[in-house]
């Protein structure tokens, strides 16, 4: 008896989904292949995220891509602009993860936040505007940083996370108008305390 072979499963979906499509196009059926192909994700990505019992922790990115594409095949483009951060959050999602599986993967933590990030970036509205777009993104890079500091104890993560984070509160303070409030008192706090350095030297 033949060992069974996955290329068997996927002739099968190839043939269903042809066929479905095949219908649907002379119009005896109405979106059917988006409904198998999504669903057809789904299991795809449920059987890769059940590889995990394993300790295959690399499955959980294929896992969760898959299910990502299937949500978004399902909603026909019901999701409008959310399509990206249903995406990106699943991606982000593999990486969150990937660390809680094993702290010692400390790595995981970087893509995990910057794809986060930019899931959140993708919906923000319009109103926002470019400025409180970038504050927003470099306010998450520095968050991530962050966490990577007091997770794994690496001090080198603070010195990005602290530029960073100078960064997006001014972009995002320019929004209110605050950011030329931001510099005059960083300018006035320099040069106060350079004389003060000058005369206490003395």
């Amino acid at each position: 008896m033949k060992r069974f072979d996955p290329r068997i499963v996927l002739g099968l979906l190839l043939l269903v989904g042809g066929g479905l499509l095949l219908l649907q196009t002379m119009g005896y059926l109405q979106n059917a292949s988006d409904f198998f192909w999504g669903a057809a994700f789904l299991i795809a990505g449920a059987a890769f995220l059940s590889l995990l019992i394993g300790g295959n922790w690399w499955s959980v990115f294929p896992g969760m891509t898959l299910l990502a594409l299937g949500v978004i095949i399902l909603s026909r483009g019901q999701l409008g602009k959310f399509d990206g951060f249903v995406l990106l959050g699943g991606i982000g999602i593999a990486f969150w993860l990937v660390y809680l599986m094993d702290r010692v993967r400390w790595w995981a933590l970087i893509p995990a936040g910057v794809l986060s990030t930019l899931a959140v970036v993708t919906v923000l509205p319009e109103q926002v505007g470019g400025l409180g777009t970038g504050g927003v993104f470099f306010l998450g890079l520095a968050l991530t940083f962050l966490l990577v500091a007091l997770a794994a104890g690496l001090r080198w993560a603070y010195y990005p996370a602290a530029a960073l984070g100078v960064l997006g509160i001014l972009a995002t303070a320019s929004l209110m108008n605050f950011a030329n409030y931001i510099w005059a008192a960083a300018l006035i706090a320099a040069g106060g305390y350079l004389i003060f350095r000058f005369f206490t030297r003395r």
